[in-house]
């Protein structure tokens, strides 16, 4: 399967994320437990792993796993860097409003980037690194209001303590992501075996996440697990679907594309979410969201494509070699 087809369906489930999760609402609220639904989606994509292993290992020959526990103790660090960012996200819009919040997201766009160069060794041409930054900043483009607008004045009107969070929220989400491809290319694992491995942690993490809820709210809703399913709706399995598959294809790039081709598969799935939400959700379009969609495409171009095709390059005028010279011979006969 080639990367580029799993990243264009990557792009595509992601981007009716937003729009499920936004039809799954009843009357602007949730009638089911939202934290249920990352706990469910991490079951779901560890049962379709282990499915898949299962089918591998009837095979000949055996998929490659390795047991060791120095190697399976460095599966729960991405779960845990997660966490710390979940929370760091919370702590972050204590400070700074939605919007503000999601332009400082694009930093992750770069952070990643750096992050990939630093700890994976991989080094990027400077036409690459100029992509890198124009998608940053056309996805801030896209998500800029009119000036005319009251959040325009609030994007540089939050505490220092705000804009220091966004960093390092930007800074996990790279640190996560570039460590979760570090896990899937250090040895020859099978993908699925290491995937049972993630999605285990995931799980784990998840499960305890939810016992904590009940553990504050004095279990006074009962357990989590008593609750799992109340609320849920057909459009509500569908985004437990949606962010189950999704998962399941981005560790599918971790182990044979890289970080910087999810990196654009999510972004051009947040312009495609934008555009679709014009039909769906009757938002107005801005001169804002064609700019981005433009410099997003420029940016896409300009890192994947040969840099043959980006640069008219002069042919190169072959001349004879001086120390060649034309010689005439004359033969003579005698007669």
């Amino acid at each position: 399967m080639q990367w580029y087809f799993v990243a264009v369906l990557l792009t595509t489930l992601t981007s009716s994320q937003g729009i499920l999760t936004t039809l799954s609402q009843s009357n602007g609220g949730y009638k089911y437990d939202y934290a249920t639904v990352p706990f469910l989606a991490e079951v779901f994509k560890l049962l379709v792993s282990s499915l898949l292993l299962w089918r591998e290992c009837r095979k000949s020959p055996l998929p490659r796993m390795t047991t060791e526990w120095k190697s399976v103790r460095l599966y729960p660090i991405p779960s845990i860097i997660y966490l710390i960012h979940n929370n760091v996200q919370f702590a972050t819009l204590t400070y700074v409003d939605t919007s503000t919040y999601q332009i400082m997201g694009n930093l992750k766009i770069v952070t990643t980037g750096i992050l990939f160069r630093l700890f994976l060794q991989r080094k990027l041409s400077n036409l690459q690194w100029m992509a890198i930054v124009l998608l940053a900043v056309g996805t801030t483009t896209s998500q800029v209001k009119g000036c005319g607008e009251a959040s325009c004045d609030s994007l540089f009107a939050a505490p220092i303590q705000g804009y220091m969070l966004g960093v390092l929220s930007a800074c996990l989400s790279a640190l996560a992501g570039v460590y979760t491809e570090f896990l899937m290319k250090k040895n020859n694992d099978s993908l699925y075996w290491q995937n049972v491995q993630l999605y285990t942690f995931g799980a784990i993490f998840n499960m305890s996440r939810l016992l904590l809820d009940d553990f504050r709210g004095g279990f006074e809703n009962g357990a989590f697990w008593q609750r799992l399913f109340d609320g849920y709706s057909i459009t509500t399995w569908l985004v437990v679907l949606n962010l189950g598959s999704t998962g399941l294809l981005v560790s599918w790039l971790m182990k044979y594309a890289d970080n910087i081709v999810k990196v654009y598969s999510t972004s051009m799935a947040m312009l495609l979410t934008m555009v679709l939400s014009l039909y769906l959700f009757n938002f107005k379009p801005t001169m804002q969201l064609f700019l981005g969609i433009i410099i997003c495409m420029m940016s896409l171009q300009m890192y994947f494509a040969p840099p043959s095709t980006l640069v008219d390059i002069p042919p190169a005028v072959k001349t004879a070699p001086e120390s060649l010279r034309e010689v005439s011979i004359e033969r003579r006969t005698d007669s």
